[in-house]
């Protein structure tokens, strides 16, 4: 299941690593902005000692949760060369098909929506603040200056990234050497500060302040919370570039300016309140601010840009009503662009910002969904780890077990922050949750309704031979979910008309738990007799449906375009009394959502002038 590794370095790798520190590490690049400083303020005071325990928790958060973690091993389970949770959790579904596994992995996603949300919120927001250092009484710009800046980068995301992420890499090599040559120059005057690696000095924060050490893992988890999106993103660079990325360059940058922020506040413990800016030279702070600013959008445009490729894979597995998804690149068929989404996260990015008013605030609303997320990672890993990779249980348990003492030990943290905060992302989060899970069980029931009055495909292909109605030129294209079934627009069709095209092809697309499908595997043609034929089309989660093009590409049936109609079933969903197995509000929630939903001609890519939409009423 893990990608084969190549055994030298080869001139492309280089390239790919510098492309992955933009879209890769964009997130987990800017917590310096806001981590040290929030993890002190959450109830430490700035002595030496306390500088340094903060300084070895941070430190070996990044070596457990990233290097180890997600580096060493999450990294290890990509499905077809794609990472990301919904990718993870087919994966632990083929080894072990448990519909708790299945409830977990959606969970999961849905609460990154919420890191979705707070993530370019936070990270811009405590940019634009590094102008109080400098200027006095800049605090009262830096929310509406946040926002504009967060309208003009939600405004560009209909154009794509394409254009803009060449200067991603470049922008983010010139952030890492930044913040590392910032953090050298504060060690240089206190290099005691480099004794933060020893894993002692965190274990005596926690002796010595148990309670308050405790709390502030809900900050010191901040400067893991990329974790996720390096996994994510793992299918567009593979995992070689990333791990040359981290260990080259973003690793040591993080280090020396955290151990850097460390020592700052051991020789000035009023630098605690924006301990990254105090660390520059004077005449450096504003051109800070605006690299700062630059790197911060870097970072929001992955995280938006994640949640468009989420979306679109949620979905093409039919756990979210079909929506508009435009892809942005002729060549990089990852970049998409899905309108509903991006306005979404606008208005929530905005709400967010004037509502909690300050990055500190935000902070408090930020790890939550996160550390769930992580933990949930770290179950359905210990799965595919025993089932799929063979793992002795011995192992799996230790290594399992371990990492959720982790996982658990910062969400435990974190949950302290959920008066402060931290409810809002678990709140988004179980928004999505309950539409995923409605949509996915009114599907479920929908077609269960449908597939009362349905007949098998080959009774009808009998019955037109016993009794041949009139038989029209062209082609029919017939689009069901159920193959070897009669779509009920066919038979509204054919009573109304009385009368068939000479070619009948029912056409039944299947989108699978892998990421893609063959082309040459794209297709599975069944002739049915007397001009009739049943086309299975599967797709991956991640390729482009394109129903006309791929029906085009077959030789046998005929389905030239301009000789093709496409007729497809229009369900008017009504909410009554009539049991089933859904509760009364989660039917008119899914009433409400397929009715919103995207016509199945646009999903399905469908030419507008030849396809004729044919409704019905379904009762649920």
């Amino acid at each position: 299941m893990s990608s084969p590794v190549r055994s030298r370095f080869h001139p492309g790798l280089a390239g790919l690593a510098l492309a992955a520190l933009g879209v890769v590490y964009g997130d987990i690049g800017t917590s310096p902005l806001y981590a040290f400083r929030e993890a002190i303020r959450s109830g430490l005071e700035p002595t030496p000692a306390v500088a340094l325990g903060v300084a070895s928790l941070v430190l070996w958060s990044l070596i457990v949760v990233i290097s180890i973690k997600y580096i060493g091993l999450v990294m290890r389970a990509d499905n077809d060369g794609e990472g990301g949770l919904l990718a993870l959790t087919a994966l632990a579904r083929d080894v072990h098909p448990s519909k708790l596994l299945l409830l977990l992995g959606l969970f999961g996603t849905a609460l990154l929506y919420g890191d979705g949300a707070i993530t370019p919120a936070i990270s811009v927001l405590a940019a634009v603040e590094g102008l109080d250092v400098v200027l006095p009484d800049a605090g009262a710009v830096a929310v509406p200056a946040a926002a504009v800046i967060l309208v003009g980068l939600f405004a560009l995301q209909r154009r794509g990234t394409a254009a803009v992420g060449s200067l991603f890499g470049p922008v983010m090599v010139v952030w890492f050497a930044t913040i590392g040559f910032l953090g050298i120059r504060q060690i240089v005057g206190h290099p005691d500060v480099l004794a933060a690696f020893s894993p002692t000095y965190a274990v005596g924060l926690f002796v010595d302040r148990p309670l308050a050490a405790f709390r502030s893992l809900g900050s010191v988890f901040l400067v893991v919370t990329g974790g996720e999106a390096l996994y994510a993103d793992m299918g567009h660079f593979g995992p070689r570039p990333i791990r040359l990325a981290w260990f080259g360059l973003v690793l040591p940058g993080l280090a020396l300016n955290y151990l850097g922020q460390a020592a700052l506040v051991i020789s000035d413990p009023s630098a605690v309140d924006s301990p990254f800016f105090r660390m520059a030279p004077a005449g450096w702070v504003l051109p800070l601010v605006g690299l700062a600013t630059l790197a911060t959008v870097i970072a929001s445009q992955a995280l938006i840009s994640g949640a468009f490729s989420l979306t679109a894979q949620a979905v093409q597995l039919d756990y979210l009503p079909r929506m508009e998804v435009r892809h942005t690149s002729a060549t990089e068929r990852g970049q998409v662009y899905v309108p509903a989404i991006n306005w979404t996260l606008m208005a929530v990015c905005l709400g967010l910002v004037v509502g909690f008013g300050s990055s500190s605030n935000l902070a408090g609303a930020y790890g939550v969904a996160v550390t769930a997320t992580m933990a949930i990672t770290t179950v359905l890993l210990g799965v595919v780890a025993r089932r799929g990779w063979g793992w002795p249980v011995g192992l799996v348990f230790v290594s399992t077990v371990t990492l959720l003492v982790v996982d658990l030990s910062f969400f435990g943290a974190n949950l302290l922050k959920i008066a402060s905060g931290g409810w809002f992302p678990l709140v988004a989060g179980g928004a999505v949750f309950t539409v995923m899970t409605t949509w996915r069980k009114g599907r479920e029931v929908l077609y269960g309704r449908m597939r009362r009055g349905e007949a098998p495909l080959s009774e009808l292909v009998e019955s037109v031979l016993r009794d041949p109605p009139e038989r029209v030129p062209g082609t029919a294209v017939y689009l069901f979910p159920e193959p070897d079934r009669v779509p009920p627009a066919l038979l509204v069709n054919l009573r109304a008309n009385h009368s068939l095209h000479e070619t009948v092809i029912v056409v039944s697309v299947k989108v699978t738990d892998r990421p893609r499908v063959l082309p040459a595997a794209r297709s599975e043609v069944t002739p049915m007799g007397d001009g009739f034929y049943q086309v299975v089309l599967r797709y991956g989660f991640a390729d482009r449906i394109d129903v006309a093009a791929d029906l085009a590409n077959l030789e046998d049936p005929p389905a030239d375009p301009a000789y093709t109609v496409y007729f497809v079933g229009r369900e008017r969903v009504r909410s009554t009394a009539v049991p089933s197995d859904m509760a009364r509000w989660r039917e008119r929630l899914f009433a409400v959502l397929h009715r919103n939903a995207a016509s199945a001609a646009d999903f399905f890519r469908l030419p507008p002038d030849r396809v004729v939409e044919i409704g019905a009423p379904v009762t649920i």
